[in-house]
């Protein structure tokens, strides 16, 4: 089968898989909703259950919505940072988003709540994201010299700061109440237990700004896989790109971490086994990469809301207990590569 006959066949597959998962989540939970009287529910049918309907309309849709969205732009975001970096094992973190967005939780939570109270806590989702934001744009600063963006700078630079937002981050946790540490605890290791409809507008936003950068990342992420030198001979402006990519990346994964707290491996893992079974080209990578993020984190949603029922696990504990693994190998099998 053709790279052509693939594309084909995948990204409708995953899309009816995704259907499928989205309508599996709405089901199921601490309390299970019937699917035969599921449509009823959605169009409002009088006859059905008042309870199932509060709990489906106010619980069950925003929290599906919003870890599709969370897991699209997640995936998505690695699939451009890894075409960006011409690395599989680049990860969004990288770029300074995840440790600025923890850093300013943080803050929020330890000192915003010593001078302002319970109203910071509303402010978490805002000052993650800012943080998240604000890290990227001083890493892009520092390895952007006479126009031109270095990449082994910006990675190199994103470790530095990684480090020193986490020293930080450390300082802040020792100042903490035993509430706010298990509040912090919580929220670093991802929720989407806060689901709502405004938090899923807000990360389906910022997927509709980077959805219309998409096709210019796709063509120029193809080029660069070639080589700077050849991409920019191809009609590339290579400075462009690469400042699209960083604001794209920033963007999703600012906004997923903002709302979801930290998930890890969903960007890392999921490009890369695409890369496996499909073409990487990234006019087709990064919508089945999307795709393929919703589902899983739907699945990791699902799982981490019913095997400890009624309590929730952390979904960040699933996604690394099913992403670890997987990462290991990918380490494994491209250890020639780092190593050169």
């Amino acid at each position: 089968m053709g790279p052509r006959e693939q594309h084909l066949l995948i990204i409708p597959l995953l899309t009816a898989t995704l259907v499928v998962m989205a309508v599996v989540s709405v089901a199921t939970g601490a309390v299970a909703i019937d699917l035969a009287s599921l449509p009823g529910i959605l169009m409002g049918n009088a006859d059905a259950a008042a309870r199932d309907s509060v709990i489906v309309w106010s619980v069950r849709l925003p929290r599906t919505l919003l870890a599709m969205l969370v897991g699209a732009a997640l995936a998505s975001s690695g699939a451009i940072l890894q075409g960006l970096f011409r690395n599989p094992l680049a990860d969004p973190g990288l770029v300074g988003v995840s440790s600025g967005s923890v850093l300013a939780a943080v803050a929020t939570i330890v000192l915003g709540q010593n001078y302002f109270g319970e109203t910071a806590t509303r402010l978490l989702p805002v000052t993650a994201f800012i943080g998240g934001l604000l890290t990227t744009i001083l890493l892009y600063s520092i390895a952007t010299r006479d126009g031109r963006t270095y990449t082994a700078t910006m990675l190199l630079g994103g470790i530095a700061i990684g480090a020193i937002a986490m020293a930080l981050t450390g300082v802040l946790i020792f100042m903490s109440t035993e509430q706010q540490l298990r509040e912090f605890t919580f929220w670093s290791l991802g929720s989407l237990g806060g689901a709502t409809w405004a938090k899923a507008a807000s990360v389906g936003l910022f997927m509709l700004f980077a959805l219309c950068l998409w096709p210019i990342l796709a063509r120029g992420l193809d080029r660069l896989a070639l080589g700077e030198a050849e991409a920019g001979h191809m009609g590339i402006n290579i400075q462009i790109l690469k400042r699209a990519a960083i604001v794209a990346t920033a963007l999703l994964t600012g906004a997923a971490v903002a709302v979801s707290g930290a998930i890890g491996f969903i960007g890392l893992v999921v490009p890369h086994l695409l890369r496996l079974i499909m073409s990487p080209r990234h006019r087709f990578l990064i919508p089945a990469a999307a795709l393929l993020g919703a589902i899983l984190l739907l699945a990791a949603d699902m799982i981490a809301r019913t095997i400890v029922a009624p309590a929730e696990l952390p979904i960040g504990i699933v996604t690394a207990c099913l992403g670890g693994p997987v990462f290991l190998w990918m380490l494994l099998t491209n250890v020639r590569q780092i190593e050169t």
